[in-house]
This record gives C-alpha cells, sequence and structure tokens, in this order.
C-alpha cells in the first residue's frame, strides 16, 4: 500500500470518527492551541448515541465546547484538567469538571496508570503530511507523542493546513494514526500582553542576574515579556524552555539568542509546545532550529540541570514568610495549574550557575464584601487557607517584585522573612513584621 493509499485509508469526517469511540474511553485532548477544535465542537453529539463513562482529560483549553459547559452532558462526561484557562475556571462548578495535580514531565505516565482500565484515546492536531509520510504535531509535544509511542492509544487527528510544520521528537508517520479529518482551520493567537512599569521594573531586576550565554526558561504574561525585552542586550542566550513564546521569537530575531553555548541540542531553540501570536507560528513553520521535544524529557529535572547556566523564570500568586508558593490557586479555588513550575525551578537550580526566579507585584486589588476595592499584599505571613503549594519552600531561590530581589537559597526562615518583608509593598511592611514577630519569625 503506497503512503498516499494509507493516508486516504484513515480519512474520514468528524461523524466517522466519533464513531469509533466506545463507552469508558480516555480521551486525552491535545495541549492548548493543539486541541482539535472541529472535533471537539461535535463531541457532545456521542451523547446522542448512546456512548457513556468518557473521561477526558485536557490542558489549557481554548474553546468552550459544549460537552465543557452544557451540565446536560454530565452524565456522559467527566473533564479533568491539568491547567484550567478562563473557560474552565468559570465551569468548575460543574458537576462534571475537576483538575488533576501534576508536574508535567511526569504527567502522562501517572495519568496512564491511574486510568489503566480505560482505553486511551488522543485527539491532537498535525500539520499536513509529507511525502515521506510524517506528520509534523506541530506546535504540541507535551505528552502527545509520549501517548502515542505507549502503544496503548486510538490516535485521531485533525490536519489543518493552517498549521506550521515544525521539527524535533514529533514526527508520526501515518501508519501511526487510527483516523484523521482534514480541515483548513487556523491556529488559535493570543493577544501578545503588554508590559506596564511594574512588568518592566521586575524584568530589569531579573535581566541583570543573568549572564551572557545563559540557557533560559521563560512563561507568558506581562512579566516573562518584561524580562525577554531586558534580555536584548545579552549575547549567546540559549532556550531550553517548556513554552515558547513571541518573546523568544524576539530575542532571536535581534542576536541575543544563539544557542551557541548551550550543553544539549547546541544551536537549536528546544520547546515542548509553543502559544502565541501569528507572527509566532509562521516563525516555526519549516524552521530547523526550533526542536519540539517530548514533554517527559524537556520537563525532567535532570535533563534541565544539564543546561550551561540554566535561568527558570516563573510567577506566582502569593508567597508566605518561608518562601512556599502558590502559583495556581485563590485559596481553594483553582485558577491555573502547577504546570512545569516546579520542573524547571528545580532544574535550574542543579545546573552549574543556574538560577531559578519567581516573580509577582507586590500587591493584588480585590473587592471586599462592602464592594469597596482595596489593595492586600501578595507577600504574606502564610497562604490562604486551602492555598496549593506549587513550588515547595525547599525549592525556591529568588523571588521578585517591583521593590528587589528576595535571596532564598540555603537561608533560614528569620533571613527569608526580614528578605520577603524588604520586598513587599512599603505599605504593608510594618504589619507583616508586626505578624513576623508574632509568629516567632523575627
Amino acid at each position: 500500500m503506497s503512503i498516499l493509499e494509507m493516508y486516504n485509508k484513515r480519512k474520514k469526517t468528524v461523524a466517522e470518527c466519533l464513531q469509533l469511540i466506545a463507552n469508558g474511553d480516555h480521551l486525552v485532548c491535545g495541549l492548548a492551541a493543539s486541541e482539535p477544535m472541529t472535533l471537539l465542537e461535535s463531541l457532545h453529539e456521542l451523547s446522542d448515541q448512546k456512548v457513556s463513562d468518557l473521561l477526558l482529560t485536557n490542558t489549557l483549553p481554548m474553546g468552550a465546547y459544549e460537552f465543557l459547559v452544557n451540565p446536560k452532558y454530565s452524565q456522559t462526561f467527566t473533564v479533568s484538567s491539568w491547567f484550567y484557562t478562563p473557560v474552565m475556571r468559570k465551569n468548575n462548578h460543574q458537576p462534571h469538571i475537576t483538575f488533576q495535580p501534576n508536574h508535567l514531565h511526569r504527567a502522562m505516565d501517572k495519568r496512564l496508570t491511574a486510568t489503566a482500565n480505560r482505553r486511551p484515546v488522543l485527539l491532537t492536531t498535525c500539520a499536513p503530511m509529507d511525502r515521506h509520510g510524517y506528520l509534523s504535531l506541530s506546535i504540541g509535544n507535551t505528552y502527545e507523542k509520549q501517548l502515542i509511542q505507549s502503544g496503548k492509544a486510538l490516535v485521531i487527528v485533525e490536519v489543518s493546513s493552517q498549521f506550521p510544520r515544525t521539527f524535533g521528537d514529533n514526527q508520526i508517520h501515518v501508519s501511526q494514526v487510527d483516523a484523521l479529518v482534514e480541515t483548513d482551520r487556523p491556529v488559535p493567537c493570543l493577544p501578545v500582553n503588554g508590559i506596564n512599569s511594574y512588568d518592566e521594573r521586575i524584568g530589569a531586576l531579573i535581566a541583570e542576574r543573568i549572564e551572557d550565554g545563559s540557557t533560559i526558561q521563560l512563561g507568558i504574561g506581562g512579566i516573562p515579556n518584561a524580562v525577554a525585552k531586558a534580555l536584548e542586550v545579552r549575547q549567546n542566550l540559549g532556550i531550553h524552555t517548556e513554552m515558547f513564546t513571541d518573546g523568544m521569537v524576539d530575542l532571536i530575531e535581534k542576536g541575543a539568542v544563539t544557542n551557541s553555548m548551550k550543553t544539549l541540542h547546541r544551536d537549536q531553540s528546544v520547546c515542548t509546545f509553543a502559544l502565541g501570536s501569528q507572527k509566532l507560528y509562521d516563525f516555526l513553520d519549516d524552521n530547523p532550529s526550533v526542536l519540539f521535544e517530548q514533554g517527559c524529557w524537556t520537563n525532567d529535572p535532570s535533563i534541565i540541570a544539564q543546561n550551561h547556566q540554566m535561568i527558570s523564570i516563573n510567577t506566582t500568586i502569593e508567597v508566605d514568610f518561608g518562601g512556599q508558593c502558590c502559583s495556581e490557586s485563590l485559596g481553594y479555588q483553582q485558577f491555573s495549574g502547577t504546570g512545569g513550575q516546579a520542573d524547571t525551578a528545580i532544574g535550574a537550580q542543579k545546573s552549574p550557575g543556574g538560577k531559578s526566579f519567581i516573580a509577582l507585584y507586590s500587591t493584588a486589588q480585590i473587592t471586599g464584601a462592602d464592594g469597596e476595592k482595596k489593595n492586600i499584599s501578595k507577600i504574606v505571613p502564610t497562604l490562604k487557607p486551602g492555598a496549593v503549594v506549587s513550588l515547595s519552600r525547599n525549592d525556591v531561590d529568588y523571588v521578585v517584585t517591583e521593590y528587589g530581589v528576595a535571596s532564598l537559597r540555603g537561608e533560614s526562615i528569620d533571613s527569608r522573612t526580614r528578605q520577603l518583608i524588604e520586598i513587599a509593598h512599603p505599605d504593608f511592611r510594618e504589619e507583616l513584621t508586626a505578624e513576623a514577630k508574632k509568629m516567632n519569625f523575627l
């Protein structure tokens, strides 16, 4: 059978793909923009087909799909997410929505163990097949290739002509696919976050502690964007990151990133997924200088630690006096997820010359019970009741606000408390000091 015949044999309609899903299956969706949105928009129709007891795992979902937002389908689907987006936060009260804690580099193997009694079904998006019969997993390889290689999964993919063809350990042969749907769906884009004065200050404080030749990991948002902007004056930086962003494209185009001093995959940037603007996707298309590797490798702390002067930069919601970081919940309410924060923070600190930065604004604005808006400190004596510890106090290195940098590595509780109060907003320092004395921390 020729490559083209093999491809055409697997080409199906959305309805035909849905017919392959059976009672009790574990549906695993591609991460973020890799979600096969055409398939997922029709997934709720499985309920009408009397398919039941479906478990669906998603990560950074982009769409408000009917099966997710309509409680009518709670009898058919249980949706367990590794990382929340606004649509998940909004619907977390639904009886069929729940959160699955994880560290990114172990997410899939632990999940397969926990769901061993179910057949896994991968639903993801690929770029079109090349003349050798290979499809690129495009902008997502966090767990997708790992699930395919497990040999246990039914593989259903959406093949979009609009998705960039990328390289790395993200190539799958058409023979590994059970069914495919062709679309011309564009890649979901995110607006590029603006940079405010707080972002600029935090970005500058972090950037001045990053030497030429370092290997960096960045996330998305105002603070990471500000760090990237401040790093444009550096030389011979490398990229080994979970998420590839617009800020990294800028660093490459301005010559700050050359990857020439990296330990792993020298002269190439390494990531596991990408999310951002159309400019980002255009840069990635047919670009062999960016490798999409599996998350179980990219985010393994022992792999990260091998990089030259590895720098990890993440954000958090609040930090207590001991250094515990809550990065994913507002009290007991799930807001996002752990993702790769612990992976990269721990790996960076094991790297020769490596550093890990946790960044946050010193305050946040909330609306009180009386309807009045007020500022609260994000440096706190203790985390809110129910708050999730995303990064333990044992694994924190530098904490940065717009008021300065606290170096917590190897420091005692009293030293950590003093340093954190020094970078808190001035309006709260006296109150925080009094609380620290009550706790016998000072």
